[in-house]
């Protein structure tokens, strides 16, 4: 069985998506290790090498998405896990942006998968076995 780390970064404490998110991922056979909220890049990436996850799953609703983010897949490759997948979704920027704008920006920054505002999470199911293999 495959871990993900799921949780909210930075001083965001949206926590019901979160619970969904573990829900959902439970559901479809995953181990799931749910960090919770007010989480630092350290907590996402300690908590994937405890659990040798192979995914790491970032939401932010509270807009700060961007700032919180950057810099996190350098920190896995010093960590040695730079072949960890890295996805965000929520509001991830401040105010209204070209989405496309938002991708391009979160791609440079190592991110596998961005999604938009809004985006169910079993829309990401299908990402995440394709992207595991299974």
């Amino acid at each position: 069985m495959k871990s993900i780390v799921i949780g909210v970064i930075g001083s965001d404490v949206h926590a019901v998506g979160n619970k969904i998110i573990e829900y959902t991922l439970e559901n479809a056979g995953y181990n799931v290790v749910n960090i919770g909220v007010l989480s630092s890049q350290e907590d996402f990436i300690n908590a994937a090498i405890e659990t040798n996850a192979s995914l790491i799953m970032v939401s932010s609703l509270y807009g700060h998405g961007e700032l919180d983010c950057r810099g996190m897949r350098d920190k896995c490759v010093e960590a040695g896990i730079e072949n960890i997948l890295l996805y965000v979704g929520g509001n991830i920027v401040v105010g209204k942006q070209n989405f496309d704008e938002v991708k391009n920006r979160f791609t440079k920054m190592g991110f596998n998968r961005v999604y938009p505002p809004g985006t169910p999470i079993d829309q990401a199911l299908g990402d995440i076995h394709q992207d595991l293999g299974e």
